[in-house]
């Protein structure tokens, strides 16, 4: 269970990085249908490395 400072800097990185819940879960919602097509030239380079980016972001607020 998140406690409170870790509740507030995630929707403080999340409105920091993404500006909207929503724009979050978009990430979130490639990652999960790269981890199923992943292979080569399926997705852009930079569309893994935003997923990558919002998957370690979220890995650090949440410790």
């Amino acid at each position: 269970m998140l406690n409170e400072t870790q509740i507030a800097q995630l929707q403080a990185w999340i409105t920091d990085t993404y500006g909207t819940t929503e724009a979050l879960a978009h990430y979130l919602d490639l990652a999960v249908e790269m981890l199923f097509y992943l292979e080569k030239d399926a997705f852009e380079q930079i569309e893994v490395q935003d997923v990558v980016t919002a998957l370690k972001g979220i890995k650090r607020v949440l410790g």
